[in-house]
């Protein structure tokens, strides 16, 4: 926010839960301060029912950053899978036999996430650190089609459209006790009582409710579960993503152009501008 208000910058949302209306406090969404402040692209764009891949944000970003000027936006946000779509555009998947693929879904669902990791650890383990939608899509392209999901993307990619400077903002150990005050602050900043209106209206399978904390915290709206057992359960599974997230970066982004920050550090706003500033490479 501060870039861009320096340097009269519009922020494309590249957060896969932000883009779902109604679904504001526990997505850590830009309030309607923020957005006056700057101008936001990708936040509130999409119904909390319906599916949002990867690459569809991809040609959207695509396009609203033809419209606002590639020297005048700041992607943000911790999607890795919509930063590598946008940077490193996805190949045309090859197709499945629906009726195999149903079959394999149907025995893939039953297990958990890691015994599902376990299982892309053995068929594509460039794959492996992602989350279970990407784990399930890894896990079926090697088995119907005897091919690696990394592989076929490294031989079919398309030429990228843009190329980017990548800025890591990372507080360090100082990231586990900000994600508990987040949490408590979500929690007191009414999470709960949005659930429960969410909940009147929004299907339980709708893919905004797999927002992280979202499912516990509507059972604490529904009266099935304790406020302190959910927040417990919030804060573990907020770390577990929050380490994928950094596992993302560091294989993702390895040889890339990247540059790390301490927020707390002294000369944050110096250091920013200055990676703001560098050899234009967009």
């Amino acid at each position: 926010m501060d870039l861009a208000v320096r340097h009269g910058l519009t922020i494309v949302n590249a957060d896969s839960r932000q883009i779902y209306r109604r679904f504001d406090i526990g997505t850590a969404k830009p309030t309607a301060d923020d957005r006056a402040r700057v101008p936001h692209r990708g936040v509130d764009v999409a119904d909390p029912a319906e599916p949002w891949s990867a690459a569809r944000w991809a040609a959207d970003a695509s396009q609203w950053i033809g419209e606002i000027g590639a020297d005048r936006a700041l992607v943000v946000g911790g999607t890795g899978l919509y930063l590598k779509a946008l940077t490193s555009p996805f190949f045309d998947a090859p197709e499945l036999d629906p009726d195999r693929r149903a079959a394999l879904a149907a025995e893939l669902a039953e297990l958990s996430v890691p015994a599902l990791r376990q299982w892309v650890q053995r068929l594509d383990p460039a794959r492996a650190h992602l989350g279970r939608t990407q784990l399930l899509r890894a896990a079926e392209v090697a088995l119907l089609t005897g091919e690696r999901l990394s592989d076929l993307h490294r031989r079919n990619a398309r030429p990228a459209e843009f190329r980017a400077r990548w800025l890591v903002i990372d507080p360090g150990a100082m990231l586990q006790a900000r994600l508990g005050a987040r949490i408590d602050s979500m929690l007191a900043g009414g999470w709960v009582d949005e659930a429960r209106t969410i909940a009147q209206d929004v299907p339980f399978g709708a893919p905004a409710w797999q927002a992280c904390g979202y499912g516990v915290v509507r059972e604490v709206a529904l009266g099935t579960a304790e406020l302190a057992a959910a927040r417990a359960a919030i804060l573990v599974e907020t770390r577990q993503y929050a380490k994928r997230q950094r596992t993302w970066f560091r294989h993702q982004l390895a040889g890339a152009d990247v540059t790390r920050l301490d927020p707390r550090a002294a000369n944050a706003a110096a250091a920013t501008d200055a990676w703001w500033l560098s050899e234009d490479v967009k």
